[in-house]
């Protein structure tokens, strides 16, 4: 049985990676529908559902590096030391999202995009906010940039494995019911330059994840100070796709332009 399951790490990355996530779901859904059955808050539900299936996730890489792989801690392959530096470059990357947010939006303000409005219960909001970010920015790095990231390299060049995760990142991210696809496709671009550059912050960092989770989580956690304490007011002076249809900087002419020149300079190093 075990020189059977040994096997699978033989097979090509589609077929390896269909068993992994048939084995999630199939672990995971049972709990779901008694989740949404017995918790009365969708919101509530779905924190306890996506919380479950990250914690499924982590236990079940741990097997799978022990059984299909034969290694005792496939997390250090993902990028997942545990050192002050990954450390001290998750708080880089922290930093850099967070200011790269504000700066877009003060810049918006400059030119009259948006007005700036005081909030109520600011500090709680920051201090949900960078929970939620971090462990946004952790759970989709470990997946995005760790997990799917290692299982292309098993069978593909550096190249070709970077081009598919920032595929796949992008496409998982965007696809949603047509009607909404065809109103937000301005976001798939930005999609595509965000998941190069957490490629690129995790190649310059020698495979070390930190400055990936951290700059994922920044990006979130100025955006949801942002959103969620409606700090700005949009104008309606410029068209959607300059500032970012629904409100989604990625959606929008500046967003790219912030993502480029961050782009730029992660490429550079």
């Amino acid at each position: 049985m075990t020189d059977r399951i040994h096997k699978i790490a033989s097979y090509p990355f589609p077929l390896r990676v269909a068993i992994f996530l048939l084995i999630l779901l199939a672990v995971w859904l049972p709990f779901v529908v008694p989740i949404y059955l017995l918790v009365k808050d969708s919101n509530l539900a779905t924190i306890l559902t996506m919380g479950l299936l990250f914690v499924e996730f982590v236990i079940l890489v741990l097997q799978w590096g022990k059984r299909v792989y034969r290694q005792t801690n496939l997390f250090a392959s993902y990028g997942l030391f545990n050192t002050k530096q990954n450390g001290f470059e998750l708080s880089i990357g922290l930093a850099i999202g967070t200011l790269l947010v504000f700066s877009l939006f003060a810049v918006q303000g400059l030119f009259g995009f948006v007005s700036w409005q005081n909030s109520d219960n600011l500090p709680k909001i920051i201090a949900e906010g960078l929970l939620s970010a971090l462990g946004v920015g952790f759970a989709e790095e470990l997946v995005f940039r760790g997990w799917l990231l290692d299982e292309l390299r098993r069978d593909y060049n550096d190249r070709i494995s970077a081009r598919s995760n920032v595929l796949i990142f992008a496409l998982s991210h965007f696809i949603k019911p047509v009607e909404v696809m065809l109103l937000t496709w301005p976001q798939f671009p930005g999609l595509l330059l965000l998941g190069s550059i957490l490629i690129w912050g995790k190649r310059i960092c020698q495979n070390r994840l930190g400055l990936s989770v951290g700059l994922h989580a920044g990006l979130v956690w100025g955006y949801y100070i942002i959103n969620i304490g409606q700090l700005v007011r949009y104008s309606g002076s410029v068209p959607d796709w300059v500032t970012g249809v629904n409100g989604n900087p990625l959606a929008g002419a500046i967003g790219l332009l912030f993502l480029s020149v961050l782009a730029a300079g992660m490429r550079k190093d």
